[in-house]
């Protein structure tokens, strides 16, 4: 029984000892040749993003590393400002001044001068520098009040860079083609060079045009400003006392009076013309029937003038029969007297 019990922990021990050994050569490799007697240790490799992740979007270098400097970010700013003012097409005036002055441009500008019906307004689309933009609009409550502001800015960042990548490639591309243009040996090589250099050079061309809108886009923002009266004619219309009331009532009944007058002006040329296209009307329908009620008589003359010569031409041919009979009698009585 104690001999079991020692072998089982001797067994116990020599599996300790080969887990341990195993461990330790699993944490060393042998060494390089010329150094037997030592080992190196393998440390883990570090961590590392999957392939996926770092394949995603170009690699951009840091310019503290000495690498390329990183593309800055290129925005696209749009906008919309609504203000009020006492004159807004003087108003529009001085923002017109204002974007001269900070370097823009007025891309379009529309104004309307008050009347009697409508009020006074102006409209502004305006390029303003992108980054005197936030300046400016602050600057526009010293011109009038300022209303509503609306803001966006769009990245086109990747846009930009796409563009630029694409123009060098075919910059490239036609500069070789250039280049074998210069040293072609054979017409049928000259011809085919010459038409490849044609399209390159017109997307080229096209693409250099976009860039170049881009650009402009990105270095102006675009402002649309709407200006409109601080108090419209409803408001001013409006009646706070008495006295007002009655001012406004006077004025209302005036301009009443106003619009009646020319409203009888305008209907009277419709008047008169219809006037004359009444009378002309009765005038066919009396003459109408007119016609119809002496229409009838002269049929009755006639059927009377008929009617008599039938009557006298049968009294005649009674006579006739009469004088015809009489003298049929006389001459049968003679011969019968012979």
């Amino acid at each position: 029984m104690r001999k079991l019990a020692v072998l089982c922990i001797g067994l116990l021990g020599l599996t300790l000892l080969v887990g341990c050994g195993a461990d330790n050569n699993a944490k060393k490799v042998p060494p390089p040749p010329g150094r037997p007697d030592s080992y190196a240790t393998v440390e883990p490799a570090p961590a590392s993003a999957p392939p996926a992740l770092r394949d995603q979007g170009p690699a951009r270098k840091d310019n503290n590393a000495g690498g390329e400097t990183v593309t800055a970010r290129k925005e696209v700013v749009t906008g919309n400002v609504e203000m009020t003012a006492g004159k807004p097409v003087e108003a529009a005036s001085t923002i017109a001044d204002r974007v001269r002055e900070v370097g823009g441009r007025i891309d379009s500008r529309t104004e309307q001068p008050g009347t009697d019906d409508t009020d006074p307004s102006a409209t502004l689309t305006v390029r303003i520098p992108a980054d005197k933009t936030d300046a400016f609009i602050d600057g526009l409550g010293g011109i009038g009040r300022v209303t509503r502001v609306h803001t966006n800015r769009d990245d086109v960042t990747m846009q930009w860079e796409d563009l630029d990548a694409r123009i060098k490639a075919l910059q490239a591309s036609v500069d070789r083609l250039r280049g074998l243009i210069a040293g072609a040996t054979n017409t049928a090589d000259l011809i085919n060079a010459e038409q490849a250099l044609s399209s390159r050079q017109g997307e080229l061309d096209s693409l250099t045009a976009q860039k170049r809108h881009l650009d402009d886009e990105v270095a102006l923002s675009t402002l649309t400003i709407d200006l409109t009266t601080a108090t419209t004619k409803a408001q001013q219309d409006r009646a706070d006392n008495f006295w007002e009331g009655i001012v406004a009532g006077w004025h209302s009944l005036v301009d009443w009076l106003k619009d009646a007058v020319v409203f009888t002006g305008k209907a009277l040329p419709w008047l008169g013309f219809l006037v004359v296209l009444a009378a002309v009307i009765w005038g066919v329908v009396r003459t109408v029937l007119r016609r119809k009620k002496s229409g009838p008589a002269p049929s009755v003359a006639a059927g009377s003038g008929s009617g008599a010569a039938a009557g006298a031409e049968s009294s005649a041919n009674t006579g006739t029969s009469a004088a015809t009979g009489s003298s049929s009698g006389s001459a049968s009585s003679a011969e019968s007297e012979s």
